[in-house]
Order: C-alpha cells, then structure tokens, then sequence
C-alpha cells in the first residue's frame, strides 16, 4: 500500500510526495485563512483505494474489539471504510486487574474473529502497517510505547487517558513534533452529535457548562485520568481552551466536583454521576450534553485523521484538558483551594 508521508509545515503536516496531491500546486494554509484549510482538507488523499492498514498496540480495552469490528466488518452496524485493522501487540500491565484481566480474551477475538496477526514488538508491528492506534487501557507505558511508532513515521491516535501525567503528555507533542507525526488523543464523547453542534456555535459562545459522568478511580493514575476523563473532554469540547484555574470539592452526595474557571464570568463543572449527560448554555439558548453516541462517531475522526494526516483535536486543548485534571488533583490535596493550570504546566515543563 503507498505509504502517506507527512512533513511538518508550521501548525500543519502536508504530504512530503507531490504525487499525493491532487493538485500540484503548493498548499500552504494557515490558521488565518480558513479556504486554505479546505483546499487542504479535499487535496491531500492515498494513491489508489486500498485499505489503511492499522496496528493496534495493547489489548485490554474493549476499544480494540469495538474499533476492529467497525473497520473490518462491512456488516456491522455504523462500519466506516477506509481501514482494517490487521496487526496488534498484546501489551498489558500486571499491575491494574483491569488491564491484566482482559489481554488473553480480547488478543483471542482479535486472532480468531478478525484474522488480526500479533507481532512480539512494537518495531515489528510498525513495520508491517500504515497507521497505529495505541490502545493501552493504562496510560504509563504510552510514552515508551510510542516512541518506536514515532521513529517508524506512523500517523498514531492515542486512546484514553493519553498518558499517566501532564508530563508525558507534554513529552509526547514534543516529539511527535519532533518526528514530523501525526498524533491526536480524544475521548469518544468529544464527537457526541449534541456536543459537536454547541462546539459549532449552536448555542452561540457557551458562558458556562456542566457535565456529567462516571469517574472511577485508579491508584497509579491521578483520579480524573482513568474515567473522569470523558466527562472533562466533553465540557472541554463546549467551552473550548482558556480555563484558568480549577477548585475540587465534592457535592452534596459525596461526589467528585471541579470547577473550572475561564474568566469573564464563564465557567465549566464536572460532576460524578452513574451516566454521562451535561448542559452547556449561551446567549441563544441551552442544551443537553455530554451524552455518549458510541464508538462509531470517533472511528470516523480516526479514519479521516489517518487519511488526512490532519488531527480534529489540537495538542493546546490536549495539553489544557490534562493540566485542568492534574490541577483538580492538586487542589484535592491543597482542601480545595483553587489551581492554576498554568502553573501545572509550567512545573510539568520543568
């Protein structure tokens, strides 16, 4: 299958193989000029129709399997075209019941149902493949796990929680940039069909937000990180970068609760509830949420991502969405005083 290699141009990857493109003509689209990004968005496509290739890496989520069937099966309910998944490495950490638990079940259904080879190392996997979803549930190991995707060149989504801290999310931009590679993490909840309109303006600019959702706790990973992350994702997805500083309390159930400050009288909350919902209102009106569409709206992005080479998330709001989870931690330990979340990054930078 041609290989799709991407160079880094500013604040975005063009294809390095002129051939690639429809038009020969330089594309050179800036955050200024928006019909440049449409050029860009319709130029860049792979020679020929064949299938991305797609290497999974760690096989303790029920990611792989919700992912694989909606690529591989032409028959299944929402399939999206354009990949296959068709390599994995079987990753797993001893440590959290969670991952260890699910490896051997879930690396089976991969073998058997969907023909999927396994490879002992990364470098091998990369190397018989045209894309990466890094998959590992725990999100320690994503830093080492992806420098061998990085130095093979490999457009890579990383799945949640992007990485076990601020610090190797930060790290991991830094080289993927570094490397010239593609890369973007997101929660499937960001791509709800309610949460896009009000990112889109449906509502016009959201004064304020609040979200809801399960966060169960994990020990090696600060506590929004491991499920909390959904519900902070979607509130991040309507009010949009900027938050200044976050108070952690609990509600008057006992339940994890963060404000998130923005300024000029905006502000956006995360709560622990049973299920995931929310309301986001602005100068037109309110509406619901935060709700889950399932997997199928997420693969989309992934498989446009993969073709395009151009992330639907950027780093900044990654990065914002961690510093404001790391922070809630912060002041948890601090009874509730409020954080800022640049100085989270600042320290994380150190």
């Amino acid at each position: 299958m041609p290989q799709l290699e991407l160079s880094w141009q500013g604040d975005f990857f063009l294809p390095a193989r002129s051939d690639l493109l429809v038009s020969r003509q330089p594309v050179l689209p800036t955050k200024k000029s928006i019909a440049a990004l449409a050029c860009l968005l319709v130029s860049i496509q792979f020679t020929g129709a064949k299938e991305i290739r797609v290497g999974l890496i760690g096989c303790d989520t029920s990611h792989v399997i919700a992912f694989t069937e909606t690529w591989n099966n032409p028959d299944a309910k929402g399939h999206v075209p354009g990949c296959r998944v068709v390599a994995a490495f079987r990753g797993g950490s001893a440590d959290i019941k969670q991952s260890a638990g699910r490896v051997d079940e879930y690396s089976a259904k991969l073998a058997e149902k969907y023909g999927v080879k396994f490879y002992d190392t990364i470098e091998e996997l990369c190397a018989n493949v045209d894309a990466v979803c890094l998959e590992s549930v725990d999100g320690r190991p994503h830093l080492e796990q992806l420098k061998p995707v990085l130095a093979a060149r490999k457009p890579v989504f990383v799945d949640k929680p992007m990485a076990g801290s601020l610090r190797d999310v930060l790290e991991m931009f830094r080289l993927a940039k570094q490397h010239h590679v593609p890369i973007f993490s997101s929660s499937s909840l960001r791509f709800a069909t309610n949460t896009v309109r009000v990112r889109q303006g449906a509502i016009g600019s959201v004064t304020n937000a609040v979200t809801y959702g399960p966060c169960e706790l994990e020990s090696h990973h600060p506590d929004l990180f491991w499920y909390g992350v959904h519900g902070v994702e979607s509130l991040f997805t309507v009010m949009g970068t900027g938050c200044q500083s976050v108070t952690r309390g609990t509600t008057s159930e006992g339940k994890v609760e963060v404000i998130g400050n923005w300024g000029r009288g905006r502000s956006g909350i995360f709560r622990e509830a049973k299920n995931f919902s929310g309301l986001a209102r602005g100068p037109r009106s309110e509406i619901k949420v935060g709700e889950w569409d399932g997997y199928v709206p997420l693969v989309r992005e992934i498989t446009k991502f993969f073709q395009t080479g151009i992330a639907p998330v950027e780093p900044k709001e990654t990065i914002e969405i961690f510093a404001f989870m790391e922070a809630a931690d912060e002041s948890k330990w601090l009874e509730g005083k409020p954080v800022k979340l640049s100085e989270m990054i600042r320290r994380a930078n150190q």
